[in-house]
């Protein structure tokens, strides 16, 4: 196990003086030369998208107005616990990054969204901010923003919605955030991850961030391992590292696994044949129609009806829906509905290519991601576990479907909790 991110990490929250002793003052570095750092270490986003953080700085640069940076900490991903983890208790090293992007675009104003039932945290992070010398003076301000608890409140502009009108809803078409955001200026809005990040990249450079991970996607990457696992928790990986390793490191599976679930709710599924192949890093899960997300591997245990738990699953993603996109309100309800129908055995002939088809349908018309990934999360489950789909649809409901169903609904709850 590599820990850069992760360093010095303790039972209790780090003061201030706990992240001197193991990391140093942050170093001296302008503008333009923390721009050439983060353009040098190929740093992507963390939250899951993957997005090139020196093009999202660029953009806010290039903006007219003077910038606001948002730490996205929300992670109503009831499958992470990374970014809680990183601000409860390693709330130093992402302040760092938050000065470090602030300075870097010029920001006078810095928010650290917090999701509003994880009440400790956000008292964690405010403490943490008020011990920060950098913040006791006129030039910057640094606070807490709590959010709504919800899937879909912790999308990018979203936040800059709650923020601006108290309205937690993704926004639609163009401008991007990066142009027109809180009060119609730049905004950056970064992961709270890929924050951190940023700091230790502001402190040894780009060059140093490139020693591990991969050419193509260099670094390392914060993973929730749950599910049918011996150590579920948050593992620090290199980037491209075989999903065998980090199973191994984790302790083992429990009890024999049917699949693997990664990148969480709006990830994909991987067949327990393909595990030997699987490598996490996103050039790496291209191929198989996968991506990492925002760093989650589940474990499904072959004790657990794959069709109960895809189908509990996408009625809860349908119920996340922010209410504003027919094709979400719509699409996703009519999949979740069907799928109740072919759980039950009671549903037509046809009713698996008709769930394909309304997939196919209301991927990529929303003004949010939100269907594209509950899409891939029912697509991938209907191609991984099609003999049950198929059995189910012929015979209803299995003799694993009478035992508790595994994959958590509740962010409360939490994957690792």
């Amino acid at each position: 196990m590599v820990a850069r991110v992760l360093h010095g990490i303790q039972a209790d929250p780090s003061t201030f003086a706990d992240h001197l002793r193991v990391h140093g003052p942050l170093p001296a570095r302008g503008p333009s030369q923390l721009a050439v750092e983060f353009e040098r270490s190929g740093l992507r986003g963390r939250g899951g998208g993957a997005f090139p953080l020196a093009r999202k700085l660029a953009a806010v640069k290039r903006a007219r107005g003077r910038p606001t940076v948002i730490v996205n900490g929300c992670e109503g991903e009831p499958l992470s616990a990374k970014d809680g983890l990183l601000l409860g208790v390693l709330p130093h090293v992402v302040i760092d990054g938050a000065l470090s992007l602030a300075s870097t675009v010029g920001a006078s104003e810095i928010l650290i969204a917090v999701n509003e039932i994880e009440v400790r945290t956000g008292e964690t992070v405010h403490r943490a901010l008020k011990q920060r010398p950098e913040l006791r003076n006129d030039r910057i301000t640094a606070r807490v923003v709590w959010t709504p608890a919800g899937y879909v409140s912790g999308q990018e502009t979203a936040i800059v919605r709650w923020c601006e009108q108290g309205i937690p809803k993704p926004r639609f078409g163009s401008p991007r955030v990066t142009e027109r955001g809180i009060d119609r200026r730049p905004t950056l809005v970064s992961n709270a991850e890929t924050a951190a990040h940023a700091g230790l990249i502001a402190r040894h450079g780009g060059d140093w961030f490139k020693q591990t991970g991969t050419a193509t996607d260099p670094g390392t990457a914060l993973v929730t391992v749950s599910g049918a696992i011996a150590a579920p928790a948050v593992y620090e990986i290199e980037q491209g590292l075989a999903l065998n390793t980090l199973l191994a490191q984790a302790g083992g599976c429990s009890e024999p696994p049917r699949a693997f679930l990664l990148g969480g709710y709006g990830g994909s599924w991987i067949d327990i044949a393909d595990t030997a192949a699987v490598r996490l890093s996103p050039r790496e899960l291209a191929p198989l129609r996968a991506r990492l997300g925002p760093g989650i591997v589940y474990v499904l245990p072959d004790s657990a009806c794959p069709v109960a738990e895809t189908t509990r699953v996408a009625g809860w993603l349908a119920d996340q829906s922010s209410g504003q996109c027919g094709p979400c309100v719509n699409g996703l309800g009519a999949v979740a509905d069907e799928l109740v129908r072919v759980c039950a055995g009671s549903a037509g002939r046809r009713a698996l290519a008709e769930v394909l088809r309304w997939c196919g349908l209301t991927a990529g018309r929303g003004a949010c991601a939100h269907p594209d990934g509950a899409a891939s999360f029912v697509i991938s489950a209907l191609r991984v576990f099609s003999e049950e789909f198929s059995d189910h649809a012929r015979h209803g409901p299995c003799d694993a479907c009478q035992w508790p169903t595994t994959l958590p609904t509740d962010e409360r709850t939490g994957a690792i909790a």
